[in-house]
């Protein structure tokens, strides 16, 4: 790049966040593409892995989804409707995906343009690696003979991009036995540890896919993170074949939906006691011990469910605990945050809760991290 156009540079945050659910992921896009709009946020590029999910399109046909939803569901697969170009995809924890937030305008109001500029970041990158990567003219995405190592699917509204790309990365690519992957049948899909024949670390490639990202659209790099944290409590009574787990549900103007005790760590406690801090705020009930479930998610703060516009994108990373409540105890609640209490049996609250990170903390309750808690005092 030129002196003259390193000057010229826009920055893009690029924010690097690990393992995000499938809808954390959507809502964070629509957040922020909200606030690139409104010109309230800069260009960014969001680098991210989800669990295994299997997407459609606008224009996606089902048959392409060669394993009915409820196998799906069995085998640990999502599927999910999305507003982005293209057929049926599937992400899984061996993928970089890059969701690339950037308002073309003035100068790259060109969709086909966008596409191969995309492509061309991903072939970059892949020879920077020592793979020869290439341009399909029927069939957008990156390739190296016939087998796709990198899928592309956009969406742009207003001129502003979401959705993106997903390299594939590690060996297992067992997910895509699910789909026809982008409709193109009898075509192939492949990874760079397998290209390469070692296992290639998401460090490289997030390392070679943002330095050819900020080179091939002409931005400057500013590494953004997290800037909240807080803690969710499934709270749990009764024998395992009796169970019942506590869900509050948020009063109409903090977004009306079903969740475990949930809160945000205050200035200098550690994040137990910040568990144990919200369950006696939300519940009265104190607790005796908390169960850490090795468990934490990154999304957006979402203004629906905070009771108050958000001056800025503000990203929040929620770490999942668990404790046992007296037999007989019921919970005190302020009638701001929530409305009504539940206490639940598993499968009404796996599918009672609004979020996915909701529903995987919870199995983990029932696989059994739950017996490692203290009781709850009343």
């Amino acid at each position: 790049m030129s002196e003259g156009r390193k000057a010229a540079a826009r920055a893009v945050r690029i924010y690097r966040l690990g393992l995000v659910e499938y809808d954390a992921g959507l809502r964070l896009q629509e957040i922020y593409h909200a606030a690139r709009v409104a010109r309230q946020a800069p260009d960014a590029l969001f680098l991210l892995s989800h669990p295994p999910v299997v997407t459609l399109g606008r224009g996606a046909d089902r048959r392409h989804v060669l394993v009915p939803e409820e196998d799906l569901r069995r085998g640990g697969i999502l599927l999910f409707e999305t507003g982005r170009g293209g057929d049926v995809t599937f992400h899984g924890p061996s993928q970089l995906i890059g969701y690339p937030i950037m308002d073309l305008r003035p100068d790259r109001m060109d969709v086909g343009r966008y596409l191969r500029d995309l492509e061309e970041v991903l072939i970059l990158a892949l020879g920077d690696l020592g793979v020869e990567g290439r341009r399909d003219p029927g069939a957008t995405g990156v390739w190296v003979g016939d087998e796709k190592v990198a899928a592309i699917g956009v969406r742009v509204a207003r001129w502003v991009t979401s959705h993106g790309f997903a390299l594939n990365v590690g060996r297992d690519l067992e997910g895509f036995r699910a789909i026809v992957p982008c409709g193109l049948q009898g075509r192939g899909v492949t990874s760079l540890s397998l290209l390469l024949g070692r296992e290639v670390s998401f460090a490289e490639a997030d390392e070679a896919v943002s330095v050819r990202f900020c080179e091939v659209f002409g931005r400057s790099a500013e590494a953004a993170g997290v800037a909240r944290e807080s803690a969710q409590v499934w709270i749990s009574r009764g024998e395992r074949e009796r169970r019942r787990f506590l869900l509050l549900h948020r009063a109409e103007a903090r977004g009306a939906i079903w969740q475990p005790v949930t809160g945000s760590r205050e200035g200098g406690e550690s994040l137990e006691q910040c568990a144990r801090r919200e369950v006696m705020e939300e519940t009265g009930f104190t607790l005796g011990g908390v169960a850490d479930l090795d468990y934490a998610q990154t999304f957006a703060v979402d203004p629906r469910f905070i009771g108050a516009p958000v001056p800025e994108f503000t990203l929040n990373r929620e770490y999942a605990f668990a404790a046992e409540a007296p037999g007989s105890s019921e919970p005190r609640l302020d009638p701001k945050e929530h409305d009504a209490a539940h206490w639940a049996t598993a499968e009404e609250a796996l599918r009672m809760v609004f979020f996915e990170a909701n529903r995987v903390s919870l199995r983990r309750v029932i696989s059994g991290a739950i017996e490692r808690c203290a009781p709850l005092e009343g």
